[in-house]
């Protein structure tokens, strides 16, 4: 389930930001605006839910 503050990653191939991973800030109409940063910019973009695939995070162990 894709909620807001959940890590996202692009999984329609036909679109500029696929393989992107970014956090989702808004969800509603089954659309969900994700938030892409990355070094100098920023971009919030508009998605289908089936457009996204929700990514898992995991931490590294410490020693």
């Amino acid at each position: 389930m894709i909620f807001p503050g959940t890590t996202v990653k692009v999984i329609n191939p036909d679109d500029t930001y696929y393989a992107f991973e970014g956090l989702v800030q808004r969800v509603s109409d089954n659309k969900a605006a994700v938030l892409f940063e990355g070094g100098n910019w920023d971009k919030l973009i508009t998605f289908q839910l089936s457009e996204l695939e929700e990514v898992e995070i995991t931490g590294k162990k410490k020693k």
